[in-house]
This record gives C-alpha cells, structure tokens and sequence, in this order.
C-alpha cells in the first residue's frame, strides 16, 4: 500500500521512518525547507530500540502533482491541519484511509466534514519523541504504539488492511474496535498532564516532591467528568493507571506544552485544553482547567506581542 505521511517531525517522523526502513512504500509530504534538510541530512532516529538514518527519503511538498495514496498518516500539530489538508487534498481519493495522531478530537470533525466519516480512521499514538536542535528525533521511552480504528468501532475488512500495512515495522500497530473511546481517554490523560505541568511549571516528579498532586488529581476528576458528560466515561482500569503515573516520585514526565512554553514556542492550548472546557455541561465550570488555561494564553499573547516588538 502507498503511505503518506504529511509531517516529518518527532511523530510522523518516527513512525513514517520505521515504515520506510521495514519495506514499505512510504513517502513524506513536508514544507521546503524540511525537504531540504532532509535531502541534505537525512531522517535520523535515536531510540531504545535502535537508531536508524535514512538518507535522502522520498518526499513531497506543497502543490506537488500527486495521485491517491491508500493510507494518509496525518502527524501535524493541530494548529497547522487546516494548511495540511490543504496541501494533501489531492493524495485522498474514494479509498483512501486518513489516520490522525493530533491531539485532543476537533480535528476528527473538521476531517470528517472535509473527506468524510468513512474516509476517517480515529487515531492516535503513544510515544515520547521531540526533535532535537540538529533535527534528529530522539525517542525519549520504550513506548511507541499507533493505534486507530473505524470511528463507529466496525472490525472492516479497510481496517484489517490497514493493520497489515503498519505491523511488523519495528513498533506497535493496533486495530481498536472502539477507537473514539481510547482517543477521549487518552485527551483526558494528556489534557491532565498538561494542565498541571504548565501551571505547576513543573514534572510530574516534582509536583509528587513538592506536595501539590491534589492539584493534578483535581485535574484529573475535572477531564474525566467532561468526558463523562459526552458518552465517553474514562473505564476504571485507565483511571487507575493514570492516577499511579501522576502520583509516580521522581517521574520527569511532562507535557510538550510544558517543553513549547519553555522554549518560547506556539502551544497546542486552544485545541488539547480549550476545546475540553469548551465541551464540559456542567453548571459549574471546571475551575482548575481554566485556571491553566488562562495560564498558558496569557503566555501565548506575551509570545505574541514580544514576537511583534522584534
């Protein structure tokens, strides 16, 4: 099957690599100078389970002629998917699948208005991965699993395609047969997480030292009862496991938001936090989720405003 991979950063980087290297028929749609510095140093990976470099992969940009690709891998930051569905329009045809691994589930709405639901796998992934300064991608931990699915959970004869052509490529590649409900769960674990290291400025680890979990664990029950509210109530083995993760001593995790506001760049806000309270029905509002949020736009205008004065 023909991939496309639309991003060749920490996510669509790695996964569309370890597709690459396992055989497959992968190509990366990516802005100019991405392709550039891809043409001129390759895509390396640095992981636990092995480095790999890739010299030269294929790779595409904007306003490129190109025909219908079987599977769309769509690894973009959510504030740049309505410039990526601009620039890979023309790879979706009647049976093309597109996975998105971005965060939070607006983008399932905008994607299924555009292409439409049965054109749609829900998606996402587990991994820690970033960039580093010389664009390599260090995977940070032994996890690094992709899951996805039919929205309304079908076992298809699309998705069992589907599952052929991502297994056996040096990471985990899951069929769900209820995609939606582990996508609202996964939010609500991330929007925790982020939530409290942005505000607590802090990892997990530390706020275990300091003595603030209560205010992680208030985050936590605030994003579970929104998800409750909208049909998707977190399942009780994934709150127990989520609660001994946030509560771990010595635990480094912490959000990418947390590591985008320390390096002075552009959040996800609006679309992982945003976007949840936006969703919650409760006469009360959830306070200390618009707490962090009103935490991290008022970084996002200062950002704004001193980007303006340079």
């Amino acid at each position: 099957m023909r991939i496309l991979v639309v991003g060749a950063g920490a996510l669509g980087g790695y996964f569309g690599a370890r597709l690459l290297a396992a055989g497959r028929d992968v190509t990366f749609l990516v802005r100019q100078q991405r392709a550039e510095a891809l043409a001129s140093d390759g895509l390396s990976i640095k992981s636990p389970f092995g480095d790999l470099r890739l010299r030269s992969p294929p790779t595409i940009t904007a306003g490129s002629s190109m025909e219908p690709y079987d599977i769309v891998l769509l690894g973009c930051k959510a504030y740049d998917l309505g410039e990526a569905i601009e620039a890979f329009v023309p790879a979706v045809g009647e049976s093309t699948t597109v996975i998105p691994l971005l965060n939070g589930l607006s983008h399932i709405e905008t994607l299924n208005a555009r292409f439409g639901e049965k054109n749609v796998f829900g998606g996402q992934c587990m991994i820690s991965a970033a960039l580093s300064p010389q664009g390599e991608i260090l995977h940070l931990a032994e996890l690094h699993t992709l899951t996805f699915g039919e929205q309304d959970g079908a076992m298809s004869d699309r998705r069992e395609a589907v599952l052929a052509a991502l297994s056996n490529a040096n990471f985990t590649a899951e069929a769900s047969g209820n995609i939606m409900q582990e996508m609202w769960e996964k939010w609500v674990f991330i929007a925790t997480v982020a939530a409290a290291t942005s505000l607590l400025r802090a990892s997990i680890g530390d706020t275990v030292t300091a003595g603030t979990s209560d205010v992680v664990m208030k985050l936590l029950d605030e994003a579970a009862e929104i998800a409750s509210e909208q049909g998707f109530e977190p399942r009780s083995a994934h709150l127990e496991r989520t609660r001994s993760i946030l509560t771990t001593p010595g635990s480094p995790l912490m959000a990418s938001m947390l590591r985008d506001i320390e390096r002075g760049a552009r959040t996800e806000v609006d679309h992982i936090l945003g976007d949840l309270i936006r969703r919650s029905r409760a006469d009360v509002p959830p306070l200390m989720f618009q707490t962090a949020y009103a935490h991290v736009r008022s970084y996002e205008a200062r950002r704004t405003r001193e980007a303006s004065a340079r």
